[in-house]
């Protein structure tokens, strides 16, 4: 099969003069080898596309492919994530991972909320405060998590994120509003046990690949998996693997990722994130249906690894779901592709 490749490359963006934390959600090139690398030992050829600019340029030049791996995250606005899907859509050229519409949807962390509140599936209070009288509205109390509403990698998360006081509050949205030009999500602070629950799948046939849990070492940054605690996870953080057979908790945090990836519509693989409140009982916090690949350093390749499961294994998962859904020629041979999270 044909595979073309679709992704935003961090190297790209710094040498147009883009900060760190701006480029935050892109690609190291490492990342695209890495994936080149196991698609090719799975039997496929692969094409460098780049961005959703160079996706532009090759289809206005007619080129094609079987599938594109996609996960260019893209630059600007709310939809970003979703530029290069819907032109996908647009040429009818089946690509992996979730649609327009889920990526809009979950980047948009108020709106993923939402769905899954009325989906009857636990998260924490929460509201969207544009400017500083709409944080005076908030109806319920502190202490309050507060983060931009549609960024990932624990942009704009820092220790500083825990509101303690209610005063306090309007001048931790104002600064997020002014940092990111959108507006602030507040929540509930969850003080309790964090995990993140690895995925594979689509609908009915999704399934838990793993959970690890996130444990703060005493160099971290306090009370949240902060930007910050993510570009030095090996000095900050901790990630033990548990099953519900070590710890029942983990049974209801399964059940909750499982649920909200489905009622959701994510698809072929990615990472949800959940806390325990004051009382132990975990809570819904985000989906990241665009999970990062790289292979050492991202979270879902972190747990897939601490489940046995090897990179070119993730990959061959992804392919066989994606194959499913849009009937793209099967994944290569090899034992690779075989076997279920």
């Amino acid at each position: 099969m044909r595979i073309g490749l679709t992704y935003d490359l961090r190297s790209e963006y710094r040498a147009l003069g883009f900060g760190e934390e701006e480029i935050a959600e892109f690609d190291r090139e490492e990342t695209i080898e890495a994936i080149e690398r196991a698609l090719a030992r799975l039997g496929h050829e692969t094409e460098r596309i780049g961005n959703v600019q160079r996706l532009v340029e090759r289809l206005a030049a007619g080129r094609r492919w079987d599938l594109v791996f996609n996960i260019a995250e893209g630059l600007y606005g709310v939809g970003r994530e979703a530029q290069v899907p819907a032109l996908l859509d647009a040429y009818r050229i089946p690509y992996t991972f979730s649609d327009p519409l889920v990526l809009s949807l979950t980047l948009h962390k108020a709106m993923a909320k939402r769905v899954v509140r009325d989906a009857r599936i636990p998260t924490a209070p929460f509201a969207v405060v544009e400017s500083e009288e709409d944080a005076a509205r908030v109806r319920f109390g502190g202490p309050y998590f507060v983060k931009p509403v549609a960024e990932g990698t624990g942009k704009g998360i820092t220790a500083r994120s825990v509101v303690r006081e209610r005063r306090e509050l309007a001048a931790a949205c104002r600064r997020l509003i002014e940092a990111f030009r959108q507006p602030a999500l507040v929540e509930t602070f969850l003080p309790g046990r964090e995990f993140t629950v690895g995925l594979a799948g689509t609908g009915r046939e999704a399934r838990v690949i793993a959970t690890i849990e996130i444990r703060l070492l005493a160099s971290a940054e306090e009370n949240a998996y902060s930007f910050a605690n993510k570009e030095h996870f090996e000095e900050r953080v901790r990630y033990r693997r548990l099953t519900p057979a070590e710890d029942p908790l983990i049974a209801e945090v399964e059940a909750i990722a499982l649920a909200a990836w489905r009622v959701l519509g994510c698809r072929d693989a990615g990472r949800l994130d959940v806390r325990c409140d004051r009382r132990g009982r975990p809570c819904f916090l985000e989906v990241n249906p665009l999970a990062g690949l790289h292979p050492e350093h991202s979270d879902l390749p972190i747990l897939c690894r601490l489940a046995g499961a090897s990179f070119e294994q993730l990959m061959a998962w992804i392919l066989e779901s994606a194959a499913r859904r849009t009937g793209a020629p099967a994944a290569g041979g090899g034992d690779a592709g075989r076997g279920r999270p």
